[in-house]
């Protein structure tokens, strides 16, 4: 689809079929060594190291059931991509952090991302590409004015 066609199509359309690059990318990188990884198990692992996200965090963004982020949380630490261990500062809370198994698991995230951006940086310059974070940024801002709205 060229720019001209692109014009003609609803945001929201645009945004789910651009997603897809990057999960092909990152399902690409982690094929080899770590196929075993569950539906968004990637971004939870990418996310943690990227910004040491917690995990409560990062799977609250997914927008899933409690059920559905604690599975997700039980698959990780079974497969050995993440690790709980009780915080020494307050016993009552547990930490989970990516093993080490887990965080080259993120660094095939990474490379998935990095990939894909390359090429973006390639078709649309540093000034689209800005251009592009500064559009889905103010696009989040809205969805939390939304959010914040509704609740």
């Amino acid at each position: 689809m060229d720019v001209d066609e692109a014009v003609d199509v609803e945001i929201p359309a645009l945004l789910r079929a651009a997603r897809g690059a990057y999960g092909i990318a990152v399902r690409e990188r982690l094929a080899a060594d770590y196929d075993d990884l569950p539906r968004n198990g990637p971004f939870v692992i990418g996310g943690m190291a990227n910004h040491g996200g917690t995990v409560g965090d990062l799977v609250r963004s997914l927008g899933v059931t409690k059920q559905a982020a604690s599975q997700l949380i039980d698959t990780l630490v079974l497969r050995g991509y993440l690790l709980r261990r009780p915080d020494e500062a307050d016993g009552r809370r547990i930490v989970v952090e990516l093993t080490e198994w887990g965080s080259g698991a993120a660094t095939a995230v990474q490379a998935g991302v990095r990939a894909v951006d390359e090429v973006l940086e390639r078709r649309l310059g540093a000034d689209g590409v800005f251009a592009l974070r500064a559009g889905l940024l103010a696009l989040c801002d809205v969805r939390a004015e939304l959010d914040t709205a509704a609740h």
